[in-house]
């Protein structure tokens, strides 16, 4: 009869091992194994809990029922219960009831579930790969006094099969998690490395349009200014009509100086958008040139512009701008309009002047419309 007990045992634990094989994470292995281990060590509760390797955090996972042990994802193991089982200071632990034992109830320990669920008898064994705890077994039953030390000796029998698989299992989520985290760190390194290329590509961009303008425009009248300079120190007598036209230029310099600065940061738009930006740039333009022009913006998009990327954004200010110059520099007009529309699901940019246009074409049409179509 003895004989037949045990071979019946043995064939419980053989199935227990079977039943493991294939199960890919804590949770499907713990479903899998349950109802086999509820017939050697009858349960109302089982749970088994993994120590995160390296740090002083388990975390559990549960059968029968859900308690708030299980809900966390990670907890201290110096709350715990188990405490002393999971420091390695004890192989077992087993107690009659639980809700009484000093044990389990000391200041800061995380007990509620035992109350809460009324989880009185209960035994727990260490889970050991090579001397090393790496976890516990718990089973839990709600009435008082009912496990003995011939059910701790089946849960240690029952630990053994379990210890190896699950330390395997926690390696392989290890992994998993590292990689995922190298994962994220090289993912975040790429990303950094290709925004610092856009932006060094953007700022180098930047940097030759400023040089251009500085060229084309600020040195070239800065040049002339220095040849007049010279030409006047030649002169036996300097009045202030032949002073005249190089205070005009110097100032000329300094206004277009100031406007290439303030397009290097055309802080209206980031500020308060694109058809706002416009409009200062226009009224400032008219403003600084100290021609009598008029001038207004017609904004009909009803807020469109400003669902616009920000590069399209800073690419229509930059073309307003670059109308905008011209118009005041070269049509000799007294009118100028900017309009922004939206027409046929398309953005239109459009400067209008009143003045002489360019060839024979513009100067019979009255003026020069110029347009942007998005």
């Amino acid at each position: 009869m003895l004989e037949d007990a045990s071979a019946s045992l043995f064939g419980q634990y053989l199935t227990i091992s079977r039943l493991l094989a294939g199960q890919l994470d804590f949770h499907s292995a713990i479903r899998a194994v349950a109802k086999e281990i509820n017939l050697i060590i009858p349960n109302d509760h089982m749970d088994v809990c993994i120590i995160t390797p390296g740090s002083t955090y388990h975390t559990a996972y549960e059968s029968g029922f859900e308690t708030a042990w299980g809900k966390m994802s990670a907890a201290l193991i110096a709350n715990s219960p188990l405490r002393d089982l999971l420091m390695g200071e004890v192989d077992e632990m087993l107690t009659a009831d639980a809700s009484t034992d000093p044990t389990f109830n000391f200041s800061g320990a995380f007990s509620r579930p035992i109350f809460e669920h009324g989880l009185r008898s209960r035994l727990h064994v260490a889970l050991k790969v090579q001397g090393e705890t790496i976890g516990a077994l718990s089973c839990s039953r709600l009435q008082p006094d009912f496990y003995t030390p011939a059910d701790v000796a089946k849960a240690r029998s029952i630990a053994d099969l379990l210890a190896p698989y699950f330390f395997a299992l926690r390696a392989a989520d290890q992994a998993k998690r590292s990689a995922i985290v190298e994962a994220e760190a090289r993912a975040r390194e790429e990303g950094l490395r290709l925004g610092a290329l856009r932006l060094t590509e953007a700022l180098e961009a930047e940097r030759q349009r400023i040089g251009m303008d500085l060229h084309d425009q600020t040195l070239a009248d800065l040049t002339r200014f220095a040849k007049r300079l010279e030409r006047l120190s030649l002169m036996t007598t300097i009045t202030g009509e032949t002073l005249e036209p190089l205070f005009r230029s110097l100032q000329h310099s300094m206004q277009d100086l100031r406007q290439i600065i303030e397009e290097a940061r055309p802080s209206v738009l980031q500020l308060f958008g694109l058809a706002d930006a416009i409009e200062n740039h226009l009224g400032r333009s008219v403003r600084d040139s100290g021609l009598a022009i008029k001038h207004q913006l017609v904004d009909e998009t009803d807020g469109a512009t400003e669902r616009l990327g920000h590069s399209v954004r800073v690419a229509l200010f930059r073309i307003a701008q670059e109308a905008i110059n011209n118009a005041i520099r070269h049509s000799q007009g007294d009118r100028i309009s900017v309009r922004l529309a939206v027409s046929s699901g398309k953005l239109l940019l459009e400067i209008r002047d009143t003045g002489i246009g360019i060839g024979e074409v513009d100067q019979r049409s009255n003026g020069v419309r110029q347009q942007v179509v998005l």
